[in-house]
């Protein structure tokens, strides 16, 4: 799979991220990297919601932070070994500049 990467310049959620619950092996690998004087605060969350159920909503689905990037205000990265449907990067503290989020989900080759 190609990375995906997001970016947010605010205090904002983005877009969920859909990943593959059936590729095996999982394995999600993801990281934030901020720009350089950024001052905001951070978290990666993730969900077991269907996020392709019809009327799914990311603001009525339950949400998790996943511990190792909960409340950063610094580059980090972490990851996943066990499904989960989605993820997202959320913007708590917004005093400048822009975090991004890269993801990438292992899968096999040839595909």
């Amino acid at each position: 799979m190609r990375p995906v990467r997001v970016s947010l310049s605010s205090q904002t959620v983005s877009p969920p991220i859909p990943l593959d619950v059936n590729q095996g092996p999982f394995n999600v690998g993801v990281g934030v990297a901020l720009s350089a004087g950024a001052s905001l605060t951070y978290s990666v969350q993730y969900t077991f919601d269907d996020v392709w159920a019809p009327g799914f909503s990311p603001s009525s689905a339950v949400w998790y932070s996943l511990i190792s990037l909960a409340s950063k205000s610094a580059s980090l990265d972490g990851n996943f070994a066990y499904p989960v449907t989605a993820i997202r990067l959320d913007v708590s503290v917004y005093g400048g500049g822009t975090a991004t989020m890269t993801v990438i989900q292992a899968g096999m080759p040839g595909r």
